[in-house]
């Protein structure tokens, strides 16, 4: 953890973006009515006090019509002018402490949500996640940093921004009603002015330092805390999404001892905190205590002297109360300031770590070039460890054409795709893109997102775009038929449909979208020789326009090409 002006200005750096975004003026509206209303509660208890004195000396003169007026009507004094009561004051203040919150909360809900479309931007833009995901072992979970730290971010914000602007505001408003309310004291030979003043000032420092103290092992336990439940959330996730290669492998045992193992730690970090909260609640809730009886034992001499009423000790005792709970906000917030550091310090670190990768340079160039096909200049491909997979590979491929790639496993067939697609951050060289025309990668695993089938065949664009008459045509042609009545069916798809049912899905995908170039990356590998042949001729009859650029195994494959390219011995050769 670093020291606090460094992490005060990271704070800064992610508050101050949302108050000068487009979402700028109606944010300050609502932060303007919230501080208003804030203000106007300050306000209330400041009444409530004069409330309060006024209200225990009718007790003890036994005037029971000032009693009942300052229940039920108002009373109007020479010592205190006009006084609502309580009825009143309590029913102002409830209204007034619920639009505060629901105000408050509309605020927030606003900032989380322009927050989290900025870092979902940063992160997908660029392809940084990707780039991250290969190069960044450091900044664990971004999805819990982008839904859960952005959410706490903007709570614990807005709660102790307020809360201490609340502080401080009762602080100003308090201290000169304790002030003209305490009077002088003499100590050893010197008379002190407003000395409840000063003895609130005393008592809430030594408490600040003292929490502080005691507290201070909170802030690393809490950052760590947010990292530890994200790794079990994201195991638990995982196990999810994996539980036909779990259920095959028989391997329920081993993900047992790998979630236990990761729960255990997170526990451990968990009873490390109950313990650094046990000794700050300890003394917090000891000096909570102890402040309620403090000041009347203050200024209880006073009263039993006759220079005040009890009116009076009630109001001192108040408003003492005020200014120390003012002053030890600190304190009283320490435990959540921990956890607001440990949140700043994880958006930071994702923050510049999403930055890293964006501005991040490597990798073969891949732009567009001046011609219709697709060439290779001098391409070197290596692996983040540094070993070459490809070395100076050059390569043409014209538009319309077909081309398959083939090579031994882990050759880097996979990671060439990758480079054309400009996603592979490893290597130099230049790619020259078709200067237009719209590409189309298949995975071996095909990706299906949430949502309906009709999404799932027409990802990435819009399913809007697309009649039900034409995904249908396309899942009918991928011989996919049976599915065409779950088209606007929701589901788990990718759980739903075998490996071949997968890929059928995806080459429906490409005949639906029609894409000027094709890249399958063994995207037929599940289905059997038949089928696959039965498919390729049909993705080259509705596609004749289309290149298609395979990397495959099976010999049959290689038919439905116009010619072959190997890559052997780090070198891409005609073949």
């Amino acid at each position: 953890m670093r020291t606090l002006a460094p992490f005060l200005r990271d704070a800064w750096r992610l508050v101050r973006p949302y108050w000068s975004s487009e979402d700028r003026w109606r944010a300050r509206g609502l932060l303007l009515a919230v501080v208003v209303l804030n203000l106007s509660l300050v306000g209330m208890t400041v009444v409530l006090t004069y409330w309060q004195r006024a209200f225990y000396n009718a007790l003890e003169a036994k005037d029971a019509e000032a009693f009942t007026a300052l229940l039920f009507t108002w009373r109007i004094t020479e010592e205190d002018g006009f006084l609502p009561s309580f009825c009143i004051v309590a029913a102002a203040y409830i209204l007034i402490a619920v639009y505060a919150l629901y105000l408050r909360q509309a605020l927030e809900i606003r900032w989380r949500r322009w927050l989290t479309e900025v870092y979902l931007t940063q992160w997908l833009d660029g392809r940084a996640y990707y780039r991250m995901a290969l190069t960044d072992p450091v900044t664990d979970n971004p999805d819990q940093r982008i839904a859960e730290d952005a959410r706490m971010f903007v709570d614990d914000t807005l709660t102790l921004g307020l809360g201490l602007m609340r502080s401080v505001v009762t602080l100003g408003s308090f201290i000169l009603v304790l002030w003209s309310l305490s009077g002088p004291v003499t100590l050893l030979g010197v008379t002190i002015p407003g000395y409840m003043v000063w003895v609130a000032l005393v008592y809430a420092i030594l408490g600040t330092w003292l929490a502080h103290l005691i507290g201070r092992p909170l802030i690393a336990l809490n950052f760590n805390q947010q990292k530890v439940e994200a790794d079990f959330r994201y195991a638990l996730v995982r196990f999810r999404e994996n539980v036909e290669g779990i259920a095959l492998h028989g391997g329920e045992a081993d993900e047992k001892r790998g979630l236990t193992q990761r729960f255990r730690a997170l526990m451990e970090n968990w009873w490390s905190i109950m313990t650094a909260t046990k000794r700050l609640t300890l003394f917090t809730v000891g000096y909570s205590q102890v402040a309620s009886i403090f000041p009347i034992v203050v200024a209880a001499p006073a009263y039993f002297a006759g220079r005040i009423p009890l009116g009076g000790l009630i109001q001192t005792s108040s408003a003492f109360n005020q200014v120390q709970d003012s002053l030890s906000w600190f304190v009283d917030n320490y435990a959540r300031l921990t956890g607001w550091r440990a949140t700043v310090e994880r958006l930071t670190g994702f923050t510049r770590a999403v930055a890293a990768a964006r501005a991040a340079e490597g990798g073969p160039v891949a732009a567009k070039g001046a011609t219709p096909g697709l060439s290779l200049h001098d391409v070197t491909l290596s692996l983040p460890d540094g070993r070459v997979l490809l070395a100076g590979g050059n390569a043409t491929v014209a538009k319309g054409e077909s081309v398959v790639i083939t090579g031994a496993s882990g050759s880097g067939k996979s990671t060439l795709f990758r480079a054309i697609a400009g996603i592979w951050p490893f290597g130099t060289g230049r790619i020259e893109l078709p200067a237009t025309g719209r590409a189309l990668f298949l995975p071996q695993r095909p990706y299906i997102p949430l949502g309906s089938l009709k999404r799932a065949v027409c990802y990435p664009e819009d399913e809007a775009g697309f009649t039900d008459a034409e995904v249908t045509a396309a899942l009918e042609a991928a011989e996919l038929a049976q599915l065409s009545p779950r088209l606007h069916e929701s589901d788990s798809w990718d759980k739903r449909l075998s490996g071949g049912e997968q890929q059928r899905l995806a080459l429906a995908r490409a005949l639906l979208l029609k894409p000027d170039w094709l890249f399958l990356d063994e995207a037929t590998a599940s289905l059997d020789t038949a089928a696959e042949e039965r498919l390729y001729a049909r993705v080259k009859e509705m596609l004749p326009g289309t290149a298609v650029i395979s990397i495959a195994h099976r010999p049959a494959v290689a038919t439905f090409h116009d010619r072959g390219l190997r890559i052997e011995d780090r070198h891409l050769v005609a073949g």
